[in-house]
């Protein structure tokens, strides 16, 4: 059997491994939840609801070795505890949710433009969806698709990230403990062949992670010609307005882009900022970043731990090595440490960067904060507009009203307003990915349910049904 070592984030050593499914093992579970799928999307969707509210149960009775496993997957307690505490807040409103919604939208029969035809519709979900999960959130994003999946009626076949499958084992034992469950939910051990080979056994494909590897997906989705559902990268921008207070502005900005370690697609990437706020703001960010802490001695203190992935640290170095060179200076942070094993890099604030810098261009994915002036608020949307993602964005300004009127310009699927990176806490939003940031309907709101099913349209003749003859050149010759 293939097996595969996965590396701890604290202390840089490969303590476990894990056997990633081959195309036949994925065929052979594919093929089991089709056939649990029938009878679990024959439930009234009440009854969906209440299996899932006990799949949150059972997650409480694990959450020990839940957050266990997400502590030595991640090397960070704190977001572990609230992946964990988020998950079952998903599944507990998409219980009490889906119902409702897909009652609304499963209309009543109604009258047709054409006489004597009444229309109504069905939803009806895919069988089977796929969905291959990042490393940066390991459950929270496992299982943001398959929940809403699971409530519309399908079945689920789950792959997160070899970089952080450790939570799989204890997730696996809670979905055991409701009744059922497992005939419809599978959460596997896997690599990029195995996802590969997911991808060309299911009805639907939920993908979250990079552009390079999403294109594949698609790609591959296109050949089996099945809809695939695509959250990307990005690398989103912060406007600061000339009329707003520097110093909350810095406050903001260091949050929304350093949680995680910056491991996270809604981190604020780049911050433009009105040039006659840029001293005081960039005094403010720079003490603020130097005086967050690294969590290497505990896991249980500070605000920045290391990097999950040991190839996303020297993405990151690369980049800020590539801005120093090309006359980018660093106010603070700069370079990746090794501490007991594990790599953290402290926030790092980077002056006189430009628009062709990598570190301006392509997703850093780490505590990275370039900072540049802009003169005019044509000029800060013309910068904030620049380049090929458009996930997210932020604003801030002396009101809701200026900046809303500045988010208006902005190509991104999300702003924030006063505030960054809020599309990591509003889940009822719904938005659209602009650019490379992704393809398919929204996660978020009520598309994020919706977009597991197919619609069905009913046509009933209630007259009667034409014969051939009134096709025939003489009976259509006869209209004027």
């Amino acid at each position: 059997m293939r097996t595969l070592p996965v590396r701890n984030p604290r202390t840089g050593e490969q303590d476990y491994r894990i056997a990633p499914l081959d195309a036949d093992a994925v065929a052979s579970r594919a093929a089991t939840l089709r056939a649990g799928q029938p009878r679990w999307a024959a439930l009234d969707p009440s009854a969906r609801g209440a299996a899932l509210m006990a799949l949150a149960e059972a997650i409480g009775r694990r959450r020990e070795a839940l957050l266990a496993a997400l502590c030595a997957d991640t090397g960070r307690r704190a977001i572990s505890a609230l992946e964990i505490d988020g998950v079952i807040g998903m599944l507990n409103r998409w219980a009490r949710q889906a119902p409702e919604t897909i009652g609304r939208h499963s209309p009543a029969t109604r009258p047709s433009a054409m006489t004597g035809i009444t229309l109504s519709t069905r939803l009806r979900p895919y069988p089977l969806v796929g969905i291959i999960s990042p490393w940066n959130f390991p459950l929270t994003l496992a299982m943001i698709d398959a929940i809403p999946a699971l409530a519309a009626g399908c079945a689920v076949l789950v792959k997160p990230s070899e970089v952080t499958p450790r939570f799989i084992a204890p997730m696996m034992d809670a979905i055991h403990d409701v009744p059922g469950l497992s005939d419809v939910l599978d959460v596997v051990e896997g690599d990029g062949a195995t996802g590969a080979a997911i991808v060309s056994v299911v009805d639907m494909i939920a993908f979250t992670g990079s552009v390079a590897t999403g294109r594949k997906v698609g790609e591959a989705a296109a050949r089996a010609f099945i809809p695939a559902s695509l959250e990307l990268g990005g690398k989103d921008p912060m406007l600061v307005l000339d009329s707003a207070d520097p110093d909350w502005a810095a406050q903001v900005a260091l949050r929304a882009s350093v949680v995680n370690t910056g491991q996270a697609c809604q981190s604020i990437e780049r911050v433009y900022v009105a040039r006659s706020l840029y001293p005081q703001f960039l005094a403010a960010l720079t003490a603020a970043a130097a005086a967050t802490r690294l969590n290497a001695d505990a896991i249980d203190r500070g605000e920045i731990g290391p990097f999950i992935c040991a190839k996303q640290a020297a993405i990151v170095q690369r980049q800020i090595d590539q801005a120093v060179a090309a006359g980018a200076r660093i106010m603070t942070g700069g370079a990746v440490e090794t501490l007991g094993g594990g790599l953290y890099l402290r926030p790092t604030v980077l002056v006189d960067v430009t628009a062709d810098m990598e570190v301006m261009r392509e997703e850093t994915f780490g505590p990275v904060i370039p900072v540049m002036a802009f003169d005019g608020i044509d000029d800060a949307v013309r910068l904030a507009n620049s380049g090929k993602f458009g996930l997210s964005a932020a604003v801030l300004a002396g009101s809701a009203e200026e900046a809303e009127a500045v988010a208006a310009r902005l190509d991104a699927g999300a702003v924030s307003i006063n505030d960054g990176a809020l599309t990591s806490m509003v889940w009822d939003a719904e938005k659209s990915s602009f650019g490379l940031s992704g393809l398919g309907p929204s996660r978020m709101g009520e598309a994020g349910l919706m977009r597991f099913f197919r619609k069905q349209a009913l046509i009933r003749q209630t007259g009667g049904a034409l014969p051939l003859a009134a096709y025939s050149e003489e009976a259509l010759g006869q209209r004027p």
